[in-house]
């Protein structure tokens, strides 16, 4: 196992860099505080290839390994600044075109995945509700078989996209009594009668990511919108969180790089009491911790990429999640005291990479179920069977994180 780049690998994530510096993130202080995301910054990065970096050659992408992925997009987020719009892509690419590729029929690929890639269309992943966050298989939206179509009823709230998405990757149960065996996955149309959307979340961090709300009232989902086999939705699950908890923060490595890159200029030139900040031990100590800790959270990563292209399963999708995320917090807290009062305001970008860092530990999943997760796999614990809502008289409940 071979986790150092190759040239052709360092060539794209330096091109991306570049790309991401010289083209993306403009007004971003402006956008951050309306929320929105840069339409022009989505077609740009459909122009510059970010969509179709995982997709097969046989259906327009460039076919490239997960490692080349993460390493391609660390490059885009060393150079971009908006980090709700890594986010965005990221939700995009491994929630909704990952499954696409793994579980959808010819014609579903052939349909959504070349606008998917070019940037007509925006895709986002619906798995959330109310009362099933982390417990995300403990839903109450319901799928109805009738004949050859599906009504689906019930809402999903904070969807990455949803405000600008053009088609969803719906999961409802078509028996809550089965539990998770019951969970079905369906590709839903923005236009399709019976589905609203609405944006009504205000968020500390990663403004720019746009999230909203969807509601399901009565929507006729034909069954060649179904994605995979009925009852197959937790399977489909398991691999798209895999893949999206191994890549989805790969940009936030090249983010925290730059962030310290940052840092070591800033101690090099600032001057207290007659001396460089660097030349305190303090100050240097803690630089040299977030190199420390962004290298652990890099091995990690590209580690739980090459186990994405072997094919197996293990604990290094939800440890690339858990460091990496845990990383980035304290990487920003760590720059806030070396920039002092100047990281605290909004003129740097400290302040900004420290609430997005923030949202990164409940995303695709909190950093406690990360751990749940891991300790299940390595035997500490074992998945408790919960008896269904039949024997216990009503709806399950999950914890809503």
């Amino acid at each position: 196992m071979n986790l150092s780049p190759t040239g052709e690998q360092q060539a794209l994530a330096e091109r991306l860099c570049a790309f991401g510096a010289a083209e993306l993130g403009g007004d971003l202080e402006e956008r951050e505080k309306t929320q929105t995301l840069q339409p022009g910054d989505w077609q740009r990065c459909a122009d510059a290839g970010v969509f179709s970096l995982a997709v097969p050659t046989e259906y327009g992408g460039q076919g490239l390994d997960p490692l080349s992925c993460a390493l391609a997009l660390e490059g885009l987020g060393r150079g971009c600044r908006d980090n709700g719009l890594l986010i965005s892509v990221g939700a995009h690419i491994w929630a909704m075109q990952l499954p696409l590729l793994h579980f959808g029929t010819e014609e579903q690929k052939r349909r959504y995945l070349p606008a998917l890639m070019d940037g007509r269309s925006v895709g986002a992943h619906a798995i959330t509700e109310s009362e099933a966050g982390s417990d995300a298989l403990s839903l109450t939206a319901r799928a109805r078989r009738e004949g050859d179509r599906y009504i689906l009823d019930g809402t999903k709230r904070f969807v990455t996209n949803a405000p600008l998405a053009d088609v969803f990757l719906v999961y409802a149960t078509v028996n809550p009594d089965l539990g998770f065996t019951g969970v079905t996955a369906f590709l839903v149309d923005r236009d399709q009668e019976g589905v609203t959307v609405e944006t009504r979340f205000e968020k500390a961090g990663l403004r720019t990511a746009p999230w909203g709300e969807i509601t399901l009232s009565g929507c006729a989902v034909p069954l060649t919108r179904r994605l995979g086999a009925e009852k197959q939705g937790s399977k489909i699950l398991a691999r798209a969180m895999a893949w999206e908890r191994s890549l989805i923060l790969a940009p936030l490595l090249g983010t925290m790089q730059r962030q310290i890159d940052e840092c070591v200029q800033h101690a090099r030139s600032r001057v207290q009491f007659g001396t460089h900040i660097g030349r305190f031990q303090s100050v240097a100590n803690s630089i040299v911790d977030m190199q420390v800790r962004l290298e652990a959270a890099k091995l990690l990563s590209y580690r739980a990429a090459w186990g994405l292209s072997q094919g197996t399963s293990s604990v290094f999708p939800e440890a690339a999640q858990l460091s990496t995320s845990e990383s980035a917090v304290q990487t920003f807290l760590d720059a806030l005291q070396v920039f002092g009062g100047l990281g605290y305001t909004t003129e740097s970008d400290v302040e900004r990479n420290l609430r997005d860092a923030l949202g990164t530990r409940i995303s695709s999943g909190t950093s406690d179920m990360q751990r749940k997760v891991m300790a299940e796999k390595l035997g500490i614990t074992v998945a408790a069977r919960r008896p269904s809502p039949r024997q216990t008289g009503g709806t399950r409940h999950g914890d809503a994180r």
